[in-house]
């Protein structure tokens, strides 16, 4: 259940709200409107990836909207940022898309912190105490580690997305995760409903997964090249302190990833520590494109991350699990479960 400690009475949906959130009303139900009607989320760094997050749940009613972010608008945010303009570049980005946030549905309350000292430890805390769901994107791996293991103590679920060039990805840890969902053992006209219950790991304990033992048809199954390129940049950027940002660096990318891909022990048949053509591809793409957005790959992952925000607090279908990546190259997208223990 999403609650917050420092919440007030709940709000109830009025006949006006009704009536705009019709359709949704009649997909999920008054008492999923309700939840979402009541949730506060944080959304830390406001890219692009986090411009169609924020442009979805708006839409979709939630109570109350919090948004991070200590930059200034640059000319390069043009493309995937939909909220700034031309005349915004220099202004704080939070400031610059407030306005336009706003218009797309009053009723949900905005509120905006312009400085990255609010993610420092004493001052994240009590925000992530206040709210229902934690959106983290387009951060490093160690700082997705630490906000998780936060909110992991708070008991809030959390939420983390990204875009590298082309490729994009969606990870999450919702803790123990209940919803509703069609009994599939009842006859295929039944309307009967069930409860459901996913345990997440800590994101941290994800990342150490090892695929032994599964077959060679699935690990195909799940496109693995995709997400060990992205585990490779991660781990690129912790040694390096930065993106690859040329052609040179593919041979490092290429050595981290072989040593990622042989540390999971993955089946050797689909990907092994010599070079394969998928993964190598992706890395060279990766290699000079990772510090760039593109907003198609923007508007795939991002949709999926706020529809799936949506369903967290729902409660009405099951959500990802626990690790969505996206490849711009052939657009396809995949969901990989690491550590799952349900």
């Amino acid at each position: 259940m999403l609650a917050s400690d420092s919440k007030s009475a709940p709000v109830h949906i009025t006949e006006d709200e009704a009536a705009l959130y019709d359709r949704q009303i009649r997909l999920w139900g008054m008492e999923a409107q309700q939840k979402m009607r009541n949730a506060t989320i944080l959304v830390i760094r406001l890219r692009g990836i986090a411009t169609e997050v924020i442009k979805n749940i708006v839409l979709a009613g939630v109570g109350k909207l919090i948004i991070i972010d200590g930059d200034d608008v640059a000319e390069e945010d043009l493309g995937a940022g939909f909220f700034f303009t031309d005349n915004d570049v220099g202004k704080k980005k939070v400031d610059a898309a407030k306005g336009k946030v706003e218009s797309l549905n009053p009723l949900v309350a905005i509120e905006t912190i312009s400085s990255f000292s609010a993610l420092e430890p004493q001052n994240l805390r009590p925000l992530v105490q206040a709210v229902d769901l934690v959106c983290l994107t387009d951060a490093e791996r160690g700082e997705i580690i630490r906000i998780d293991n936060l909110c992991r103590t708070l008991n809030k679920p959390f939420y983390a997305g990204g875009s590298y060039g082309l490729l994009g990805y969606i990870c999450c840890d919702l803790l123990k995760h209940d919803y509703i969902s069609p009994d599939r053992s009842a006859p295929k006209d039944s309307q009967k409903n069930i409860k459901v219950s996913t345990v997440y790991p800590p994101l941290e304990t994800a990342l150490r997964h090892r695929w032994t033992g599964l077959t060679k048809r699935q690990t195909k199954e799940v496109n693995p090249a995709v997400l060990f390129s992205i585990l490779a940049l991660w781990e690129f950027q912790a040694r390096h302190q930065t993106l690859p940002s040329h052609p040179d660096q593919v041979q490092d990318l290429e050595t981290i990833a072989n040593g990622i891909i042989s540390a999971a022990d993955v089946h050797k048949q689909v990907l092994s520590t010599a070079p394969h053509e998928l993964l190598l591809v992706i890395i060279r793409s990766l290699s000079t494109t990772a510090a760039h957005e593109f907003s198609p790959v923007c508007a795939v992952v991002g949709g999926v991350l706020g529809q799936d925000i949506l369903k967290c607090l729902a409660a009405r279908e099951p959500p990802i699990a626990n690790f969505f990546t996206f490849n711009g190259n052939t657009g396809g997208a995949t969901v990989c479960r690491l550590g799952m223990l349900s």
